[in-house]
């Protein structure tokens, strides 16, 4: 009886882990950043190599560093702070789909909008 209630807990627990909210959006906001940096590197690089010769586009990669990881950190926060059956519930999916696709819109359209906004400010100034 007692392996029985054990292999039970053990299959609860491994279901809870399976849908927990609160690590899908941390993996969600590891990749985003991931994604972000690549983007934002290739982006200002190939921005550089045009021949600005501006500060603006190291500012960019600066963004990054300044708004962006606390940012992220803000989806992430507010995942951790739900309890453990919370983490678990799956009628916070559509919740959770509202807020990857935020995370994602940002980490991909930010690097491009951006640069460029500081190809546009090099441009009237420049």
């Amino acid at each position: 009886m007692h392996k029985t209630v054990q292999r039970a807990v053990r299959a609860r627990a491994k279901e809870a882990r399976r849908f927990d909210w609160r690590r899908r959006i941390s993996d969600h906001v590891a990749y985003a950043l991931l994604v972000y940096t690549g983007l934002q590197i290739f982006v200002t690089m190939t921005a550089l190599t045009e021949g600005h010769g501006s500060i603006l586009p190291y500012f960019a990669l600066i963004v990054l560093v300044a708004a962006i990881i606390p940012g992220c950190r803000l989806f992430e926060k507010r995942w951790e702070t739900i309890g453990d059956r919370a983490a678990s519930d799956t009628e916070l999916a559509g919740l959770f789909r509202r807020d990857v696709t935020v995370l994602w819109l940002c980490a991909i359209g930010l690097p491009l909008v951006l640069t460029g906004l500081f190809s546009f400010i090099i441009s009237l100034f420049g």
